[in-house]
């Protein structure tokens, strides 16, 4: 019996001869859809992957701008320093790559914390900076091992260099390394491929003039990452430089004059507000920065008791002392309070009416009745105790605000202080306290709740040299991209031309039979006001003669505020000296110096590089 069933068997034969051809017939049509998807549909979006995957877009860092001072020496400057970089895609596995180098050269724990932190930011194929600043023997020993590190170069960057060191630190300030902290969404791409920012002081103020803008390179690499050749240059622009007002002569001047006392140095050209010296003193070295500080140093630094970091001609607020009596004068007279002839009883104390507290004239014995001239000429706290009561605190704050006491004076700077102009309001506002007659009569020497930066006493004693006239301290001299401020007209402050004169009549009277006349000789016609500012009040004999022998953390710091020539001012200065004693004989030198250096041409500029001169 034949059991094959022919028929039957063809059937199911065919039946799976069509289900085989149907799954190919439908992987076939999924095969052209993707296809159709990749070819046509998505063409664009692969083709830029691709592009992607074969061109690397490398940036390109520009040159800082240089700081430079009047004259055109560079205060701020870029200097060649071979670093060691890393570029991801080429170096294979990094744990493994770094372990190996650190056998040839040292790498610390801070360069491989920023080296993680710029890996994140950074383009696979962009070399990253793992080691900067290596010497000449470094980069002998890595060349011996070379070969031994694929994706590891040297390379020859820019970086910041300051060449007098601290000598301009507070002032030019200093860049450091760049962190996630320092960028947003919209100044992330100025910055590809750059490795510092403006951290303080002018490099931090006009740092997008002194950046530049990134350029970029178009780079073939292949599939392991390898650079083939460069298909196109953008080139980096190269940020502007500054010319400054500041001048280098001067600034040695100030600086060596003051030597290693605490204090700062400030001089205006009183015509147009141009800074002609700031310096503050203790200093740092700014090149310390560029590189970014371990911990140990900038603790150091931060808590060394001289305060290297503060800077005292911008922010140190300090109690005016005697200094101030120049312009309570001219208040009293715009008020009519005083006359310039009449004399005011003298002595040796003053008491405010139906009180039996004692207010000291610095000299033992105080001084006899003396006029206007006379007082300013031999600083007499009693005739200014007189005048402060008269005004009232309410006039004498108003008078003294117009010569930018208490407030910011507009430079370009950061970090400015405004210190103190106190009044009923201020003292209410602040402590919730009321105000007492006593605390009037200190104001009207310089003492109690006013505080003045030294900034603001030079321009305020610009504003008496300027027959009345209030001029915007600033520092830069010459930037197409920046309003200068010289060209703004100095602004009158409503002082009458009599009682400007009869100010200017008695300062000039101070240096040549005053308490500055140790600088009579002086050949530039000073006129001046020196001023003692007590840290804490004076203790005192049974004669009421104050008592000496206080550490130096205690004593009386010295101010001297000056301008010269006396009948056509070119510069005008104001000095501090922390715990200096009598301002004439601890800050008047100084200031002579600068005037001296600036009117005579006596300093030339001296190359110094990485030293206060």
């Amino acid at each position: 019996m034949d059991i094959r069933q022919p028929q039957r068997e063809q059937q199911r034969f065919s039946r799976r001869m069509i289900l085989a051809l149907g799954l190919i017939a439908a992987m076939v049509a999924i095969l052209l859809g993707q296809l159709l998807n990749i070819q046509v549909l998505q063409h664009s979006d692969y083709a830029t992957q691709s592009t992607r995957n074969a061109i690397a877009l490398l940036p390109i860092a520009p040159a800082r701008g240089l700081i430079l001072d009047r004259h055109g020496q560079v205060l701020a400057d870029n200097r060649v320093a071979f670093t060691l970089a890393i570029t991801p895609n080429t170096a294979g596995d990094l744990s493994d790559t770094i372990g190996r180098l650190r056998s040839v050269l040292p790498v610390s724990g801070d360069a491989l914390e920023a080296f993680q932190r710029d890996l994140g930011r950074s383009h696979p194929y962009q070399p990253v900076v793992i080691r900067r600043n290596l010497s000449a023997a470094e980069l002998a020993a890595f060349a011996v091992h070379r070969h031994e590190f694929p994706g590891v170069e040297l390379q020859a960057r820019l970086k910041r260099f300051y060449p007098y060191g601290p000598l301009f630190a507070h002032v030019v300030g200093y860049v450091g390394h760049l962190t996630p902290a320092d960028l947003d969404e919209t100044s992330a791409n100025h910055y590809a491929g750059i490795d510092y920012i403006g951290k303080n002081g002018l490099e931090a103020e006009y740092e997008d003039i002194l950046r530049g803008e990134p350029g970029n390179q178009n780079v073939e690499v292949d599939a392991r990452g390898r650079p083939l050749r460069t298909l196109r240059d953008t080139p980096a622009e190269q940020g502007e430089n500054l010319t400054i007002t500041l001048d280098l002569a001067l600034q040695q001047a100030a600086a060596r004059a003051m030597g290693t006392r605490s204090g700062a140095v400030v001089a205006l050209d009183p015509a147009n507000g141009e800074v002609l010296v700031a310096y503050s003193s203790p200093a740092f070295d700014p090149n310390a920065f560029v590189d970014g500080l371990s911990g140990a140093a900038w603790t150091a630094l931060r808590d060394d008791p001289a305060t290297p970091m503060t800077n005292r001609f911008l922010r140190g607020a300090y109690p005016p002392g005697s200094t101030i009596k120049p312009f309570v004068a001219l208040v009293a007279l715009q008020n009519g309070v005083i006359t310039p002839d009449e004399k005011l009883p003298g002595g040796a104390t003053y008491r405010i009416p139906g009180s039996t507290h004692k207010y000291y004239d610095w000299k033992p014995g105080g001084h006899g009745a003396e006029n206007l001239g006379e007082a300013i000429r031999d600083s007499n706290d009693v005739y200014f105790y007189q005048v402060a009561m008269r005004l009232g605190i309410t006039r004498l704050s108003a008078g003294l605000a117009p010569f930018g006491f208490g407030k910011l004076t507009g430079i370009d700077l950061p970090g400015e202080a405004a210190a103190v102009l106190p009044s009923p309001e201020w003292l209410q506002r602040r402590y919730h306290q009321p105000w007492y007659q006593g605390q009037t009569v200190m104001v009207g020497i310089g003492q109690g709740y006013l505080l003045a930066t030294p900034l603001q006493l030079a321009r305020a004693t610009a504003a008496v040299a300027n027959d009345g006239k209030l001029v915007t301290p600033h520092l830069v001299r010459s930037n197409a991209d920046i309003a200068n401020p010289a060209d703004a007209i100095p602004q009158g402050i409503g002082l009458s031309a009599a009682a400007v004169s009869e100010v200017q009549a008695a300062m000039r009277a101070v240096v040549t039979s005053g308490t500055a006349h140790n600088l009579a000789n002086d050949p530039n016609a000073i006129a001046a006001k020196t001023g003692t500012s007590q840290v804490r009040r004076a203790r005192r004999n049974d004669a009421g003669r104050a008592l000496t022998g206080d550490p130096t953390a205690l004593q009386d710091h010295a101010l001297f505020i000056a301008y010269a020539p006396a009948d056509h001012p070119r510069i005008a200065v104001a000095v501090i000296v922390e715990h200096g004693g009598h301002g004439g004989s601890a800050a008047g030198p100084i200031a002579r110096a600068v005037i001296d250096a600036y009117l005579q041409g006596s300093a030339s500029p001296r190359p110094m590089p990485g030293a206060v001169p």
